[in-house]
């Protein structure tokens, strides 16, 4: 719980905003504005004209009219705002009036930094019939009268006959249509300058300072902070740690059983174990060893104990006439030269571990 806690300590320590990362922190430019509640947000590349110059790019400069965002171009006069798209670096505009077309007439983008978005040609035509004639075209109503009325086809469209319609003009217009809200509007674009990446990372463009380097600012990083990656590291690898040490106590634990299960001569299940003082067992002297009993082993192979065939020190089988020596406080057998080296090195069985007294041995050693 103690590591849980502080590793969510040093997740918030890590991800505490940054005051001195700021948008043009020596001007006193907003950050975000609008004309209204409804209306785009205007920040940078854009500015309102209330604001300083360094605020936006040049070109990009918008003004509030009725509580309307507006733009104006200096060959087509002023349109309202509709929306202002940051990422994609597109912005939508509409006559304020209500009546775009008359706009496209005469629209011109000569010295701005736009660019219209999939513009298309349009052909206005005056006709003297009635306007339900005209259905198959795009009715301009906001140009019609009542003894004309004003209708454009675009390219692939049907020409209106010419008896009754006299061409106005030929005009290529961004002209986009809003399904959502059933109005059209002029799409336009801006390249300088480029915000696409920063935008798109979340974060604000600016000036740096009181130079004219443009330069992302409030960008969050990518990947964990160096922090919360201590965090992750402390909470995680702790508990990781412990949980693989007691796996591998287990697997140990489970080796050593199957292992008694296996090999039931290297470790007997049933050996009675009498507590003595404890002392430390060093090897026997000749005299001693020489007097434990000796068997010399028949042609038969037969033992006092038939199930213990192989000696526990060499893991050899008993072969006829090999002599075997046994301890007699445990009665266990083994090859005459093996426990003889045994003992002089240790003063104890290497089966049972108990220690041999030479007091109670028998004075004379059996053979057979």
């Amino acid at each position: 719980m103690e590591v849980l806690f502080f590793s969510l300590f040093l997740l918030l320590l890590s991800t505490h905003p940054n005051r001195a990362s700021a948008i043009n922190d020596t001007t006193t430019c907003p950050q975000i504005s609008s004309c209204s509640s409804f209306g785009p947000k205007i920040r940078f590349p854009f500015r309102l004209n209330t604001s300083p110059d360094r605020c936006g790019f040049p070109g990009l400069t918008l003004s509030c009219k009725h509580g309307q965002t507006i733009l104006n171009l200096p060959f087509s006069g002023e349109f309202s705002v509709q929306f202002i798209d940051y990422v994609y670096q597109s912005i939508g505009i509409d006559d304020p009036d209500g009546c775009l077309p008359r706009r496209t007439l005469n629209f011109n983008l000569a010295g701005t930094p736009f660019q219209g978005v999939d513009s298309q040609r349009y052909t206005y035509y005056n006709c003297t019939s009635r306007p339900d004639d005209y259905l198959y075209y795009m009715p301009m109503f906001c140009l019609s009268g009542d003894n004309f009325t004003v209708i454009s086809t675009s390219s692939g469209m049907l020409e209106p006959p010419e008896t009754s319609c006299r061409r106005i003009k030929t005009v290529s217009a961004p002209v986009h249509w809003s399904w959502d809200v059933g109005t059209a509007y002029l799409l336009l674009k801006w390249n300088e300058p480029n915000c696409r990446n920063c935008e798109t990372a979340g974060g604000l463009c600016g000036y740096l300072g009181d130079t004219m380097e443009i330069t992302c600012f409030n960008s969050p990083k990518r990947g964990l902070p160096r922090g919360a990656k201590y965090g992750v590291i402390i909470g995680v690898g702790i508990p990781g740690l412990v949980f693989l040490i007691g796996l591998a106590c287990c697997t140990f634990n489970r080796i050593k059983t199957i292992n008694r299960r296996n090999h039931p001569n290297l470790e007997p299940a049933n050996v009675e174990i009498n507590p003595r003082p404890f002392f430390i067992i060093n090897g026997l002297d000749k005299p001693t060893i020489e007097s434990f009993p000796k068997i010399i082993l028949g042609e038969s192979g037969r033992l006092p104990k038939p199930n213990e065939g192989t000696c526990p020190i060499c893991i050899s089988e008993y072969e006829p006439k090999e002599t075997l020596r046994t301890i007699p406080e445990c009665n266990h057998y083994f090859h005459a030269k093996c426990i003889d080296e045994w003992l002089k090195l240790n003063g104890t069985c290497p089966l049972c571990r108990n220690t041999p007294y030479a007091a109670s041995l028998p004075s004379s050693s059996p053979s057979s």
